[in-house]
């Protein structure tokens, strides 16, 4: 059994004994280490290179946002982001999704939630409610927070592709988007990858704020 090292990253020490009690009572979860700031965090993740780090979002010193942009284009090989955050449309959120974290949890998330959470990360994919990661999206690109990238970047992608990168941002499972494309879940699943790997994005939480920042899909356009 594979075991996944986590880096805890919170500004309150409370926080932090209640997440270490949580995943330090699962067999396959080993917390590699603490830090109480995003500067030490960025240090200690290019130390430890744990497969985890679970990271506050407003922190003194350096905030989640810039420590996991710093700790993304570091290059740390297997080290992913989960941030956490007390409020689900906080506008940093966003700002830590585009900078490369694998998705963002609520800080009153269940624990059997947030140990699912931590075990799908490290395995590579995002955690993020395709509902919320919307809401978050209509916010903050319909008020103009985003920065639009030019839609030319989305040529690379074939037909059937561009449709599935609209589904996803529409927050349509693999099963689902089967379903509407009448294709089989193991097809769907290439063409994901296809499209992720075009147009080189780490999971379904950038593939979604790029549909977003490209024009492909509009505010308030996806169904829930």
């Amino acid at each position: 059994m594979a075991v996944i090292r986590v880096l805890l990253v919170d500004d309150q020490e409370l926080m932090r004994v209640g997440f270490r009690m949580v995943l330090g009572a699962q067999d396959d979860i080993e917390i590699a280490g603490e830090a109480g700031d995003g500067e030490a965090a960025v240090r200690l993740a290019g130390e430890l290179r744990p497969d985890v780090v679970l990271m506050d979002i407003r922190m003194p010193v350096l905030d989640g946002v810039e420590a996991t942009k710093r700790i993304v284009e570091s290059g740390a090989e297997g080290t992913r982001v989960l941030v956490m955050t007390t409020f689900d449309l906080d506008e940093y959120v966003l700002a830590a999704l585009r900078n490369g974290a694998s998705g963002f949890l609520l800080k009153d998330t269940p624990p059997d939630d947030l140990v699912s959470a931590l075990r799908a990360v490290a395995d590579g994919d995002a955690v993020v409610s395709p509902s919320v990661t919307r809401r978050l999206l209509d916010r903050f690109v319909g008020s103009g927070g985003a920065e639009l990238t030019d839609a030319t970047v989305l040529d690379v992608l074939t037909e059937r592709e561009r449709e599935v990168l609209m589904l996803i941002a529409g927050g349509l499972s693999n099963v689902e988007i089967a379903g509407k494309l009448f294709l089989s879940e193991a097809t769907v699943k290439t063409h994901v990858g296809r499209v992720l790997f075009k147009l080189d994005l780490r999971d379904r939480v950038q593939a979604v704020v790029l549909a977003y920042e490209t024009g492909l899909v509009r505010p308030g356009s996806t169904s829930q």
